[in-house]
């Protein structure tokens, strides 16, 4: 097994800019996980999950990282392709030519690989899947661009919450573009609520979202 070191060149979990800023500061009051890479040895194994389920191209492998985090984790082009190359090289996968491109399939090796480390696999997919579930929701409780006409209340919470979220969803559509010290005042003013509502007592009746 490789090491679990950062993988340079890979993209990061949520958006930049100001959007990024408020997810940071979001996800430090949920305890972190919003800025998660993946390591190099996680990402083969991963990798090798996706070509055991089907023979795939790599922006196929891309498209499905994509489509398990709900959207949120894209990993470059420059960090799959080279990730596939490196299992071919391993003895772990075989590519044949499809026209222009190459289709990678798992081979008999890359399985037994793949099953000694089943957990490490696992556990990577399901932080990713988890990591794109809750950035999913922070854009859903905290994305100015729809109208208040077009925003939903979110199931499950009492009116006030709604109310109180339509409101910061409206003062963040209106600073989106302040200049970067606001913009952290901003952040650290989102930072300093989220570490408040993660300190409030944990209630028999509450629900989880994970």
């Amino acid at each position: 097994m490789h090491g679990y070191g950062c993988h340079h060149g890979e993209r990061h979990f949520g958006p930049r800019g100001f959007s990024g800023q408020i997810s940071r500061a979001l996800g430090r009051g949920m305890g972190g996980g919003f800025g998660r890479f993946v390591g190099d040895g996680e990402l083969r194994l991963v990798v090798l999950a996706l070509l055991e389920d089907a023979p795939r191209h790599g922006y196929d492998v891309i498209k499905a990282l994509e489509e398990h985090s709900s959207g949120f984790y894209t990993p470059s082009p420059g960090v799959i392709y080279p990730t596939l190359t490196y299992l071919e090289e391993t003895g772990h996968a075989v590519s044949a030519a499809d026209g222009n491109k190459k289709v990678y399939s798992i081979t008999t090796d890359g399985r037994s690989y793949l099953e000694q480390n089943r957990k490490v696999a696992e556990a990577a997919l399901e932080r990713i899947r988890r990591i794109g579930e809750r950035l999913a929701r922070a854009r859903q409780w905290f994305d100015g661009s729809e109208g208040r006409e077009h925003d939903r209340d979110i199931p499950e919470v009492v009116p006030e919450v709604n109310e109180a979220r339509r409101a910061l969803k409206g003062a963040l559509a209106h600073r989106l573009h302040a200049a970067p010290p606001t913009q952290r005042k901003i952040a650290d003013i989102l930072r300093k609520a989220a570490e408040e509502i993660q300190a409030l007592p944990q209630d028999p009746d509450d629900i989880d979202l994970g």
